[in-house]
């Protein structure tokens, strides 16, 4: 009987120390447990990263992907390491479920146990372990105590590495373990084997866990058309142009990691079918090739054709649709792009995205269905469970019905679009919540196999997380539109002699939120002063000074401070509040009696000035300092005339910045289709200065304008 050990003691841990530490816990736990795969993780110090260190059971190449993993991607071994708990994926469908990003890249059947490398007070990396599906739904009480045991030792030994000041570090490039053989080698039984296989009739050659050929009988050679020596030590699909096919090196990948037998067929030019067998084993894949009469299915043998149809082009599919999904913003822009991606590229004929909002669904998009049948179903009670989509829903399990019969057997209630004869359910889950549902129907009977299901589990996992990235988007989105709507005006005051249009259009992409901002105070029966301002930045913060900017604004100007003065001492407000933002405004004081304006800036874009014979120029102010630059900045102010019909139009620089386009033309060309357009109605014109200016590109910035146009009063006003 051992001594029990204590935090630190290194006689808790294998005898190996340094890097063949690491090498001895992956060779003791997967000989414990029966893993076919296994991976062990570091925590690089200095980076926000999970290094590979050690890997069994597959090759470099396949395993490269994964070599450095961020502490917070959704991966198993980074969950397992950030939650101290051991992570396990009985199936492809929980993986899919769960992770569906991994999902993607590996469409394979096996199983998954990740574990963290974690003592009393951190966590040194973590372990990965990989069973064929052959192995039970649950990982047994002997496996669970191999993993935790070896975990815990390889911890103790790595925290007393550490405190010792010797830290284990990961190597730049993993190690690969070759696993022990079951036998020694006798040369006597070698040399019967080779001679066994060079009598064959048929093809067989090996390949070892990377792919490269290590050997080949006359046969193969034969039906290969190629020497021996052309193919020892290379992938076939790199060494015979017409193997060089993704779904070919696909089934080779398949059958590392499933450890399932696998087979493709392939075309020899000019005309002869050959049929590839794959059967993977701990050491490399033993491969048996004969002639193919006809073009066989490509499939693997004891499943149907369709599981394996799914694999390359679906996974094509699958990244497609996940770069498509990226850039999508809103809730509806995920579903139309949804829509536009699975219907033509996953083969349904009518697919929906419905959405839980208040204990209903809702359907936010459609295809293939009529509205007036679709609207059947929108606002459906979640608790409303004889319905698939509701029950799919509450539950988070998918539903896949192949024939009417199914669907009729377990909703007899359930409407049925007439022509569809198939149907999957699928529940949208992210981060472990509820975000919708989605529907996808067939014209024909669907048998639903494995890879599909677990092909359409992926794909249901990337529409649920842009769905919930969506729905933050719009809730921030609306918040950001009610801060904005009660930061500008409701209203502008009337002022006799004086029309007055204002538009606001926000940025195509972002919150919607800015610091654009503008005014009009009526500072008596015949003046008012127009104020349009910029606040630096496309946040709370800037929407919040454009705020206090506006109000010291609107008190100057109210008590008829003339605008250099408002400027200055708004000026001197900013560099008290040392907001580590700068504003640029224009103030223009309008004195209809005298028919003349008074104008001050702050570094904001002149004004375009119409004469009522139709002429427009662009009046060049002084050009003050950005307010909150510096606190003793003097804003010059200039007089210009203002007769009954001119036409004075403030904005900000969004109406005029274009990428690619100089600021000076921008103002040239608004200035000449000012002077060609004497639309009567003020808002009409208004409207098509912001879409002359925007005709192009859609706007980069927030634009804010204001268009102020004086007429004669009329008698008693």
């Amino acid at each position: 009987m051992h001594p029990p050990t204590r935090p630190g003691d290194p006689s808790a841990a294998p005898a190996s120390s340094g890097p063949g530490l690491l090498d001895a816990v992956l060779a003791e736990v997967v000989q414990g447990t029966g893993a076919s795969v296994g991976m062990v993780y570091l925590s690089a110090p200095g980076e926000q990263v999970l290094r590979l260190a050690v890997v069994s059971g597959v090759s470099r190449q396949i395993a490269a992907p994964w070599e450095r993993i961020p502490p917070d991607a959704s991966i198993p071994v980074a969950d397992a390491i950030r939650e101290r708990r051991l992570v396990w994926l009985g199936s492809q469908e929980e993986m899919a479920r769960r992770y569906p990003n991994l999902g993607i890249v590996l469409p394979y059947d096996f199983m998954l146990a990740a574990a963290p490398l974690a003592g009393e007070h951190a966590a040194w990396g973590g372990i990965v372990l990989l069973w064929p599906i052959w192995h039970p739904p649950q990982l047994s009480p002997q496996e669970r105590e191999a993993i935790t045991a070896s975990c815990r030792r390889a911890a103790l030994h790595l925290e007393h590495a550490a405190v010792g000041g010797r830290p284990l570090l990961p190597a730049d490039e993993p190690r690969v373990l070759t696993p022990p053989r079951r036998h020694e080698t006798d040369p006597v039984r070698a040399q019967a084997a080779l001679d066994f296989t060079e009598r064959l009739p048929t093809g067989c050659c090996a390949l070892d866990l990377d792919g490269r050929t290590t050997f080949i009988n006359p046969a193969a050679a034969d039906l290969l058309d190629v020497g021996a020596a052309t193919l020892v030590g290379r992938r076939p699909w790199e060494a015979l142009l017409w193997l060089y096919d993704p779904v070919f090196e696909d089934r080779y990948r398949a059958a590392v990691i499933t450890r399932q037998p696998a087979s493709f067929t392939a075309l020899r030019p000019p005309d002869s079918w050959l049929f590839f067998e794959l059967y993977p084993g701990d050491h490399g894949i033993s491969v048996h090739i004969t002639p193919a009469t006809a073009r066989p299915s490509t499939t693997a043998p004891g499943q149907q054709p369709a599981a394996e149809q799914v694999g390359a082009m679906g996974l094509y599919h699958l990244t497609h649709l996940a770069a498509a999904l990226a850039q999508a913003a809103g809730m509806r822009e995920v579903a139309a792009l949804a829509a536009d991606q699975i219907v033509p590229s996953f083969g349904p004929q009518g697919m929906a995205v419905l959405t839980a909002e208040e204990g209903r669904l809702r359907i936010v998009g459609h295809r293939g269905y009529p509205a007036e049948f679709i609207d059947r179903f929108d606002g459906t009670p979640l608790a409303d469970t004889r319905t698939p989509a509701a029950r799919a829903l509450t539950t988070g399990t998918a539903a896949f019905f192949a024939t009417p019969a199914d669907l009729q057997r377990t909703y007899p209630t359930s409407p049925r679009y007439p022509g569809r004869n198939a149907w999957a359910f699928l529940p949208l889950t992210a981060s472990d919540h509820a975000v919708g549902a989605l529907i996808l129907s067939y014209d024909r009977p669907r048998p639903f196999p494995p890879a599909e299901r677990a092909l359409l589990t992926s794909l249901a996992g990337l529409v649920a997380q842009a769905l919930d990235r969506a729905r933050l988007y719009d809730t921030t989105r609306s918040l950001a539109r009610t801060l904005q709507t009660g930061l500008l005006p409701h209203t502008l005051p009337p002022v006799p002699g004086l029309q007055v249009v204002a538009r606001y259009r926000p940025a195509e992409h972002g919150l919607d939120i800015g610091g654009d901002f503008y005014d009009l105070i009526r500072t008596g029966p015949t003046t008012a002063t127009a104020v349009i301002g910029d606040v630096q930045g496309h946040n709370t913060t800037a929407a919040a000074l454009m705020g206090q900017v506006r109000t010291a604004v609107h008190a100057h100007a109210t008590a008829g401070t003339p605008p250099g003065h408002i400027l200055a001492a708004t000026n001197r407000l900013l560099a008290d509040l040392d907001p580590g933002l700068f504003t640029s405004c224009l103030i223009a004081h309008l004195d209809l009696t005298h028919h003349r304006a008074h104008l001050a800036t702050a570094g904001h874009p002149p004004p375009l000035l119409r004469h009522p014979d139709g002429h427009t120029e662009i009046p060049r102010l002084p050009p003050g300092l950005l307010l909150g630059i510096e606190t003793t900045a003097d804003y010059p102010t200039t007089e210009i005339p203002l007769p009954p019909g001119t036409l004075l139009a403030l904005y900000t620089d969004g109406l005029v910045e274009t990428p690619g386009t100089d600021i000076d033309d921008a103002l040239a060309d608004l200035a000449i289709h000012l002077t060609h357009h004497h639309e009567p109605d003020l808002d009409t014109l208004t409207d098509s200065v912001l879409q002359y200016a925007t005709r192009t590109t859609p706007p980069t910035d927030d634009i804010a304008l204001l268009v102020l146009r004086t007429t004669r009063p009329q008698p008693g006003t």
